[in-house]
């Protein structure tokens, strides 16, 4: 089972992997192993301090993209399950930006899907991204954060 989701609101992303494990097609019986990766909006970046973000995308653009990023992990790694859950929009510090999670049934293809999706997503995915700084000025995002 596969689901992505890009949001536009807050969300709480252990509620939401529990809402995805109790949909009816979700079965772990094959599954041995789950990894689950959780990015959060920091207050700093590139030795500034940060109180807001803004990330744009195209819908269209990002959920093929998104797709084709998680049909790949499938293929490579031969998953169970993977959910993927996207913020979208305004950002504030300590909130929630990205959940990840994949089932197999064995820990290294988990563990390995699970970062080379976030890795992917980081560097490939169509979001942009704009940072508020505390002076109030505004920045676009450039280059991100190695892995």
């Amino acid at each position: 089972m596969i689901a992505i989701e890009v949001c536009t609101t807050a969300f709480d992303p252990w509620q939401a992997l529990q809402q995805f494990q109790q949909q009816p097609a979700f079965n772990t019986k094959q599954s041995g192993a789950n990894a689950v990766f959780v990015g959060t909006m920091r207050d700093f970046n590139e030795g500034e301090l940060v109180q807001a973000m803004r990330l744009e995308h195209y819908p269209l653009m990002t959920q093929k993209h998104l797709q084709r990023l998680v049909e790949q992990a499938c293929s490579a790694w031969n998953l169970d399950h993977v959910f993927l859950k996207h913020r979208v929009g305004e950002l504030l510090p300590g909130e929630p930006i990205v959940l990840v999670a994949v089932w197999s049934a064995h820990r290294r293809a988990s563990f390995e899907a699970c970062r080379q999706l976030m890795e992917d997503l980081k560097h490939q995915a169509p979001f942009w991204k704009q940072e508020t700084l505390n002076d109030g000025s505004t920045r676009w995002v450039e280059k991100n954060t190695a892995g």
